[in-house]
């Protein structure tokens, strides 16, 4: 084989993307040293992606202090791409569940204003262009927070300027955009969003997202209601329905925050990351694409990276196969275009074991080299 295009998610908790296409070219130069191993970390909009993108377009990574989902000073990272102007944000940085220690989870109190806060430092950078991720936030503000921190002002019915969180929503009464950071009118927005769900309602932001982020009952019926009285609020001012609009209810509603205000354009993630990265021109050539992740079951087939690097592969003709840690449903699996997929475990081991980096490493450097050894002792 001449060329192989490795194109992995992370396997998360154990070894990011780089690691993993690290580990798999060992495996493949032990069998075909002279074979040109083209290194593709993707993702699909969530943890990961601005490296992922920072890295394959040699760009860099700013980091600064923000206000987190409850307002503390947390360290906050974004990456600026290298072959053009696009900013990559990942709310998680700035607004990611794992920064609320789970006693303290309560969506009605955390903020999307870090985030904000990320896109206001790269408008003045010189950015125009963004691309968030939006997965694993602690918030259910429908990005009031974000919008709080580039100039907007929510206020109530007597024209009092509102806080922060999820427990904003039903008292607002009218949006001051006035004030709203002027390099907006040039940017662009980008979302990538893996969800159909709507603003509200049983589907909605609240009752689907809330309790995992701590919401109990009579907060998701506050929650709801108020993400109503919200969409009722931004048809009023901007003529935009969003309530139920798919997408809308993505990460505590910032999906429809974003529509209204920013005219953002919500997109699977892991076709946005591969446009970003011109994926399919770098499949020029190639013999065998590469991909995995940590686990691989019927759920891959519904949008996470493998499945969307199968189907740019398959639109050019090149065969896939996968690697992960756990295997099931192999059946669905194969079903979205991939050839075989092989779990790199070489006997049983507990999961601590298993996801040592070393380990895990090793593991997939064996199995690489004996697929392309069989693969070797086969062909014609």
């Amino acid at each position: 084989m001449k060329k192989i295009v490795v194109a992995v998610d992370s396997f998360k908790g154990c070894l990011d993307s780089l690691e993993v296409a690290g580990a798999i070219e060992a495996g493949i130069k032990a069998v075909h040293p002279r074979c040109e191993v083209v290194k593709v970390p993707v993702a699909d909009g969530g943890e990961g992606t601005v490296q992922a993108l920072v890295w394959a377009t040699g760009g860099r990574t700013h980091t600064l202090t923000v206000h987190g989902p409850l307002m503390r000073p947390v360290a906050a990272s974004y990456g600026i791409l290298g072959d053009g102007p696009p900013a990559v944000i990942e709310m998680a940085s700035a607004s990611g569940l794992p920064l609320v220690p789970p006693g303290e989870r309560n969506p009605m109190e955390t903020t999307t204003l870090g985030t904000g806060e990320l896109i206001a430092d790269a408008l003045r950078r010189g950015c125009r262009r963004f691309i968030l991720g939006i997965g694993g936030s602690a918030t259910n503000d429908a990005g009031t927070g974000l919008l709080q921190a580039l100039g907007f002002r929510f206020l109530d019915a007597a024209g009092t300027e509102l806080g922060h969180g999820g427990k904003i929503l039903k008292t607002i009464a009218r949006i001051d955009g006035s004030g709203a950071n002027p390099l907006l009118r040039e940017a662009e927005f980008r979302v990538a969003c893996d969800v159909d769900n709507p603003f509200s309602g049983p589907r909605g932001a609240a009752h689907v997202y809330g309790p995992q982020k701590g919401a109990d009952p009579q907060m998701v019926a506050v929650l709801d209601r108020g993400l109503a009285q919200f969409a009722a609020v931004i048809k009023a001012h901007t003529g935009r329905d969003i309530d139920a609009e798919p997408g809308a209810g993505a990460a505590g509603g910032m999906g429809g925050g974003l529509l209204a205000f920013l005219g953002a354009r919500l997109q699977p993630g892991i076709a946005l990351v591969l446009e970003t990265l011109r994926f399919e021109n770098l499949l020029d050539g190639a013999s065998l694409v590469i991909t995995g992740e940590g686990r691989m079951d019927a759920q891959t087939a519904m949008g996470k990276a493998p499945q969307g690097v199968a189907a740019a592969a398959a639109r050019r003709g090149v065969p896939v196969i996968a690697l992960a840690g756990g295997v099931e449903d192999t059946a669905a699996i194969n079903r979205i275009g991939i050839a075989g997929v092989f779990s790199i475990m070489p006997r049983p081991m507990s999961l601590q074991d298993a996801m040592v980096p070393e380990t895990a490493a090793k593991n997939i450097r064996e199995l690489v080299a004996q697929l392309f050894q069989t693969i070797a002792a086969v062909r014609p």
